[in-house]
């Protein structure tokens, strides 16, 4: 595993002394600037400038509906409350390997900037959905175990922190090409599956009942996830590409192969997940549709990995698109306009 970087060094830092992972102990982690890798601090930037707290959004109406026996069917009650009970302890997954594991192997500043920003915006997504779940008066015990007690859901979950357990090893070694690889593997069960995939059968079932003005709040605020996940996932994405660009010795074609198989088991839970959440058509969804996405999406992580597609599948839900737009002023569901680079919030 890479040493700890908390000796100081007398010599000056330049930025092509830089690397994204495993640098010389002449290198100091504590010392930002010069930046060297501008996307990475170009990504922090972008996830301050879209900050939130889930408290600012209203629930009222979403109480209203939620209560109204007649608000919604048992199908949609089930897929909305199977999009909760994985979306409330998927998010502490992933902040937790960002600190436990991701955190202490990379070492360089700007890149941990970003990492420290995410872990926060991961708790931010926690705290939505226990607001969420709590605010619809839903029974938390349920949605805060349901990972454990459904069965699509802890797949999803146990693939993803499959890759975790080796690099958690205190005897790792990032600069043997077997403990980058392992490194670069987590990376893609976490940026390119869990928050690339895993997470976008919930986002585009939630974000259907927004289209239709039901449940408001919650929607608007699984939309801010979406925006910060967009994030999240990009900034994954690059930051595997450049240590393979600086580690090129690692990306043979045995991995590269590994990585596709790693993605497309991956699609195949996804896959399980929708039967499991939609057995019965909603909101113009059903599975084949949701199952289209996925293909889809996944071929888009492919592209940003420099692999090849594996699914040629278009997107049924062009929609979505919109959504991302980090651009877009107003709220795509017309409940309030949004201002992001909000501040001043504190009483003293």
């Amino acid at each position: 595993m890479s040493e700890p970087c908390m000796k100081m060094s007398k010599q000056r830092v330049t930025a092509d002394d830089k690397k994204i992972i495993n640098n010389d102990r002449t290198v100091d982690c504590n010392q930002l600037v010069p930046i060297k890798y501008k996307w990475a601090w170009n990504f922090y930037l972008d996830g301050c400038a879209n900050h939130w707290m889930p408290q600012e959004v209203s629930m009222q109406r979403d109480i209203e509906q939620w209560k109204n026996p007649d608000g919604f069917t048992d199908a949609e009650r089930h897929v909305i409350k199977r999009t909760f009970g994985f979306f409330a302890t998927a998010e502490t997954l992933v902040g937790n390997n960002l600190v436990l594991a991701v955190y202490k192997i990379i070492d360089n500043p700007e890149a941990r900037q970003y990492l420290l920003r995410q872990a926060f915006e991961e708790a931010i997504h926690v705290h939505a959905f226990q607001y969420i779940v709590q605010s619809l008066s839903l029974d938390e015990g349920e949605m805060f175990n349901m990972y454990r007690e459904v069965e699509a859901i802890y797949n999803k979950d146990e693939y993803a922190m499959s890759c975790t357990d080796g690099i958690l090893d205190p005897d790792l070694d990032t600069r043997s090409t077997e403990g980058l690889q392992k490194f670069i593997k987590n990376l893609v069960g976490f940026y390119g599956i869990t928050e690339g995939i895993f997470f976008y059968s919930g986002f585009v079932t939630m974000l259907s009942f927004g289209r239709q003005n039901r449940l408001p709040g919650t929607c608007e605020q699984i939309q801010y996830i979406l925006r910060d996940e967009s994030i999240h996932m990009n900034f994954g994405l690059q930051l595997i590409n450049a240590i393979i660009d600086e580690n090129p010795q690692v990306w043979t074609q045995a991995f590269k192969d590994e990585i596709v198989e790693f993605i497309r088991n991956a699609v195949e839970l996804e896959h399980k997940y929708a039967e499991e959440c939609l057995p019965d058509g909603i909101l113009g969804l059903n599975t084949d549709l949701l199952k289209e996405y996925i293909q889809y999406i996944a071929d888009r992580r492919f592209e940003r990995l420099r692999l090849p597609k594996q699914y040629g599948s278009d997107n049924p839900f062009p929609w979505m698109s919109e959504i991302i737009d980090l651009k877009k002023e107003k709220n795509f569901f017309e409940t309030r306009v949004t201002e992001y680079q909000t501040g001043g919030a504190l009483e003293w």
